[in-house]
């Protein structure tokens, strides 16, 4: 991908509007901490592992406006707290924080440029791992998919829902890297936020990847018409027990998959299992604006004051799941055990 999903420039952090997308490539810049919670919360960055490297370079930002080491407490906790606050459901922001945490409890209490230096020095670290993390997964994805020539995506999993390459996209990508010869992904356009039509089908046509866009309800169709080898999604939260939560429609995905036999793959690096958490009924489902659903780029499609529902995110049974594909390797169930060996392996 020539587009860069996020960027730390001279103490700044790049990201691209993904709002803007795919009409217009427009491109803002985040100087403060401030800003990068705004960009999280509006979803101009959106992606699991991308609000992480975005959380992450908040921090740095964050820190870098601190001038006096006696407010270095104070102003930290603040910082940690807002970019905490805006979306509960990915778990790889808090994972991001947390890394950010370590850094800062280590050394709040000496020099503050060398405070300043590491949050840095880990924030790109964690930026760098993000897209070599995605480049092996994918590659250990394209070789669990190699006899799939026709494949079905939900959502965005791509560049743009990470630092880089993607995740279920990085798959794709890997795929037609290693000559794998595709002959169809459909994506879904992913209502209500539409990132499968703008962003996923943008991406995909970028890469010269064969791409046919259906509506949502057309996934039964096409499974049922035998037309579809393999599905792969991206993540938000995997918990211990192979719950997956991945943007509003996967379940439904995942249960069309079951009854026509296709296999369901997810691809999300480590940083998204959560170990700490249970199952998918300990995940917490973010709950966004009625304007999603009521309206379409800013044109109302409902009545005036119709009744919403709203929620980003749904869960899917770990019964229904092939294979979690990460950067360490292809768990397969029982996921309780395997995805413990796995990530703390």
């Amino acid at each position: 991908m020539t587009v860069r999903t996020i960027q730390w420039r001279d103490g700044e952090v790049i990201l691209i509007d993904q709002r803007r997308l795919p009409r217009k490539e427009v491109y803002r810049v985040c100087r403060n901490f401030r800003q990068v919670a705004q960009a999280i919360r509006t979803m101009v960055v959106r992606g699991a592992p991308a609000i992480g490297v975005a959380a992450a370079m908040g921090v740095a930002l964050g820190a870098r406006r601190i001038r006096h080491p006696r407010r270095v407490e104070t102003a930290m906790e603040r910082v940690f707290r807002t970019l905490a606050d805006t979306r509960p459901t990915a778990v790889n922001l808090h994972w991001a924080l947390a890394r950010m945490r370590r850094i800062y409890e280590e050394y709040k209490d000496g020099d503050l440029e060398m405070l300043k230096r590491r949050l840095e020095e880990e924030a790109l670290e964690i930026c760098e791992e993000d897209v070599a993390a995605n480049r092996t997964l994918g590659s250990l994805g394209a070789g669990l998919l190699k006899d799939s020539r026709r494949i079905l995506t939900h959502c965005n999993a791509g560049a743009l829902a990470t630092a880089g390459y993607g995740t279920a996209l990085g798959v794709l990508r890997a795929m037609k890297e290693s000559g794998a010869a595709i002959e169809e992904v459909f994506v879904d356009e992913t209502r209500p936020f539409l990132q499968g039509a703008r962003l996923t089908a943008w991406e995909l046509a970028k890469e010269e990847i064969p791409v046919t866009l259906i509506t949502d309800n057309m996934m039964g169709y096409v499974m049922n018409s035998g037309r579809v080898d393999a599905v792969v999604v991206g993540a938000d939260r995997v918990a211990a027990n192979g719950d997956v939560a991945n943007k509003i429609g996967t379940y439904t995905v995942a249960v069309l998959a079951h009854r026509h036999e296709v296999p369901f793959y997810v691809a999300c690096p480590t940083s998204t299992v959560d170990l700490d958490c249970p199952s998918g009924a300990d995940i917490p489902i973010e709950q966004r604006s009625q304007d999603e659903v009521t309206h379409i780029a800013g044109t109302r499609i409902a009545p005036d004051g119709v009744n919403t529902l709203n929620p980003a995110f749904d869960v899917t049974d770990h019964s229904l799941v092939s294979a979690i594909i990460t950067e360490k390797a292809v768990v397969t169930p029982p996921y309780e055990q395997n995805l413990r060996a796995v990530c703390r392996g």
